[in-house]
């Protein structure tokens, strides 16, 4: 019998959310499930890249997306490979500079050439 117990905060509830969510779906459509969570299983294990390096990457990307899941999930999975602190802080600070970077790119490329073009409509 597996023990249960009342989330201590905010992260637990949200892990222990996801746990009853994936099981739920797991039941209602297993054959998608095992081929999603055996797909994962495998972009997640040791291999040229560490778990915890994997991790990282993860949490970067789910930054990136906005999703608060995967970046709950994610950060513990840094913690259970033995990330630091300052790794996980240094992993969020790529992503944001990714994050920066594109809606740098964005502008002064494709919003500058949208000026561009507009103004010379209007002459």
């Amino acid at each position: 019998m597996e023990h249960t117990h009342e989330p201590r905060n905010s992260t637990e509830a949200a892990l222990l959310e996801f746990k009853t969510g994936i099981g739920t779906f797991t039941q209602k459509m297993p054959e998608i499930a095992h081929h999603y969570n055996a797909f994962t299983e495998a972009c997640f294990k040791e291999g040229v890249l560490s778990q915890k390096q994997k991790h990282l990457i993860a949490l970067g990307i789910s930054i990136q997306c906005q999703d608060e899941y995967c970046m709950i999930y994610h950060t513990k999975g840094c913690l259970d490979h033995g990330a630091s602190e300052e790794e996980i802080l240094e992993a969020i600070g790529v992503s944001a500079a990714f994050g920066g970077g594109a809606a740098m790119s964005q502008a002064v490329t494709l919003v500058q050439e949208c000026i561009t073009e507009l103004n010379q409509l209007k002459q």
